[in-house]
């Protein structure tokens, strides 16, 4: 039976029952007999099983979500707004709504003359959809906004720009902890970001788009989360309902997928890989490149790989050596493999104009096609000049790329490769149709077919990124305390999109600062012993300053504690690796917050500088220059691997001594893998 509209005049109640949803990707039709859509005298609600989803219709629009009787999330001011005709428009009144074939569309005036509103609420189990337009006019951003404080803190989105230094030197845990604002949020952003956000209340919040988001959380101090998708094509957003975070986590998952295999090995979990970035910088040649390695070696500081980073081709995108810089490759291979690593290059698809590839790549259509003159190369700016970019989707392109790959790993025996840069850059135009996703696919196909020893890449946005299981290495960070802690909390921001195989970036920052202080260097050893791989390459033996040029010389301290760190990560390899095989089962991260494993404990919700690794062991190391620090432990039963005491949680330790060669770690003795952590760390 065909359902009527009803108008805002009548205060009469109504009780309608749903007709069972079309099963979607987004989750289960909820079950007939648990939806229903009622009016009262200010809004019309709809309740599904374990939640309900009321539209205020007594004056401005607004929806609020409850589970349980409880506030979970409500929109903000102008909840649903547009920009058309050069200025910001939104949603005024509901005049307007009909419950058919499943689906609650509601239909609302707006602030701009002529244009009308229409939205649609489909519920399922554990979530609902919620789909908007503009119609009457011409819209070309649409956008949602949320009052955070309805939801408790909120977490997600990826690595973030702040104005206080994000992503590089600041990541705000939980984000309503700082100012969030983004307006490149895309799948061809070059930082790691999803279009997911989840909060304490238990709520989840995912944007179905291909399209460049501009988002803002708190940005001001305002309190709001606004979440604007740059086109004016039907908004589509999914909002879970769940019990815990979580199971909100989980429900995502469900959604892109979890990693169906690592790109990493056993050993590239137990053991660090050396990177001469930030070491170096684009200061290397041949020999300094071999002393890194040999004292390496000498000191005792193991590793799988050294893996030599930019600058060592002639040209960027020329895929050959410096010769003045690198005057024997093979050689310098040979030895380094002698000293028991593999090697490893940093690659791009970048290709500067400067370099002979270049003009063979342009005249063979192998580049990404200006968006705004389709017939000429796309040309991009960055940290190296001005390049083109290799076309993934033209197969010749592709297949051209990788027989300079493998000419370049035959020739010179290299192991392993690290893929840096974009696929896709948004003043480019995708080939045939190919989307700023289908880039990140694209990528990650490529990819796929080397070994990245660990350093992983950085691909994201969506399934092909989430199912390929790569590591995934941070954005460059800066060499002091904020950064270090950044790198905690962005750790936690990503493992919590959906990317559980992490690593800080490299021990010690690589933003070209001053170098890290020794106390800096071996604190971040010590947090990154507790991840799931280690990413080095300032070598606690000595390195150079980038910011003055001078040897800087650590002492045989540095080098002790920063071996005292590897070899402890080595030994809880066999734990981490449990955990790998666990997520691939799962797809659970295995660095995540406290409350994903206590949600009851609401202390949890806002510890920035503790993780659980796994379910068993909870790192606390110190991130401050402080001798002591404050560690909570939730509910359990706590081993203290450093003092081998046991603790009953909750508890609060205050001032824990935490000198140099001090890394603050419990395991809890009633969980899954406690056995085993133990060996490692008793």
């Amino acid at each position: 039976m065909r359902i009527p509209s009803r108008k805002f005049g009548s205060l009469l109640a109504a009780t309608l029952t749903a007709a069972l949803l079309p099963a979607t990707a987004l989750g289960t039709p909820a079950p007939e007999s648990h939806t229903r859509v009622s009016e009262s005298r200010d809004a019309v609600t709809l309740s599904s099983r374990g939640y309900s989803v009321s539209v205020r219709t007594d004056g401005q629009l607004a929806l609020t979500t409850r589970r349980s009787d409880r506030t979970v999330l409500t929109t903000g001011s102008e909840a649903l707004r547009f920009h058309s005709g050069g200025t910001w428009q939104h949603a005024t009144r509901l005049t307007d709504w009909r419950w058919q074939n499943g689906v609650l569309t509601l239909t609302a005036d707006t602030t701009l003359p002529g244009a009308h509103v229409e939205a649609r609420l489909t519920p399922a189990s554990d979530r609902y959809l919620l789909e908007w337009d503009v119609k009457g006019v011409k819209a070309t951003e649409l956008g949602l906004t949320y009052d955070l404080s309805s939801a408790g803190h909120w977490y997600g989105h990826g690595e973030t720009a702040t104005p206080a230094g994000g992503p590089y030197t600041d990541q705000p845990w939980p984000l309503d902890a700082g100012r969030v604002d983004q307006e490149d949020f895309s799948a061809a952003s070059y930082q790691m970001v999803d279009p997911f956000w989840f909060t304490a209340s238990s709520a989840g919040l995912y944007i179905d788009t291909g399209d460049t988001m501009d988002v803002s959380l708190n940005a001001g101090g305002d309190g709001l989360g606004r979440f604007t998708v740059e086109s004016g094509a039907t908004y589509r957003a999914t909002v879970f309902v769940e019990s815990t975070p979580r199971a909100v986590y989980r429900d995502y998952i469900g959604v892109v997928g979890r990693p169906r295999q690592s790109d990493a090995t056993y050993e590239q979990y137990a053991k660090p890989l050396w990177n001469s970035w930030a070491q170096f910088y684009t200061k290397v040649d041949q020999g300094k490149i071999l002393d890194y390695a040999t004292d390496l070696h000498d000191n005792g500081l193991d590793g799988h790989t050294v893996q030599l980073d930019d600058k060592w081709e002639s040209n960027y995108g020329n895929m050959t050596f410096d010769p003045k810089a690198y005057p024997d490759p093979r050689a310098m291979s040979d030895r380094i493999h002698d000293l028991g690593y593999d090697f490893g290059l940093w690659v791009t698809l970048w290709i500067n104009l400067d370099s002979a590839n270049y003009r063979y790549a342009a005249d063979h259509d192998y580049l990404l096609r200006d968006a705004a003159d389709p017939a000429k190369p796309c040309t991009v700016t960055w940290w190296n000049g001005t390049a083109g970019i290799v076309d993934l989707a033209n197969p010749e392109a592709k297949a051209w790329y990788r027989s300079n790959l493998r000419k370049l790993m035959d020739t010179y025996r290299v192991d392993g490769l690290k893929f840096d840069t974009r696929f896709f850059d948004d003043h480019c135009a995708g080939r045939d149709g190919n989307t700023r996703t289908d880039y990140q696919r694209l990528g990650s196909e490529l990819a796929d077919a080397y070994d990245l020893q660990g350093a992983g890449i950085r691909v994201h946005w969506g399934r092909p990124a989430h199912e390929s299981g790569f590591v995934i290495r941070q954005i460059d960070k800066g060499t002091g305390w904020n950064s270090l802690k950044a790198s905690v909390t962005q750790n936690l921001a990503l493992s919590t999109i959906g990317y559980p195989f992490i690593e800080t970036d490299m021990i010690g920052g690589s933003l070209g600062q001053p170098a890290p202080t020794k106390e800096v260097l071996v604190r971040w050893a010590q947090s990154a012993s507790y991840m799931p791989l280690m990413y080095a390459s300032t070598s606690p033996v000595d390195t150079i300053d980038p910011t003055t040029g001078q040897k800087v010389d650590y002492d045989d301290e540095t080098v002790a504690l920063y071996r005292a760190a590897t070899a402890r990560h080595e030994r809880l390899a066999p734990y981490i690796w449990d955990q790998v095989r666990d997520t691939l089962r799962t797809g659970d991260p295995i660095v995540r917050p406290l409350f994903f494993d206590f949600p009851q404990d609401r202390a949890g919700y806002t510890i920035d500088d503790q993780w659980m690794l796994g379910p068993a062991v909870l790192a606390a190391p110190n991130l401050t220059s402080s001798p002591s620090r404050d560690i909570h432990l939730p509910p359990g039963t706590w081993y203290d691997v450093n003092r081998g005491t046991t603790i009953k949680g909750p508890a609060t330790l205050r001032s824990y001594p935490t000198p140099l060669s001090v890394t603050p770690a419990f395991v809890n003795l009633r969980a899954e893998g406690a056995d085993e952590a133990l060996r490692a760390l008793r």
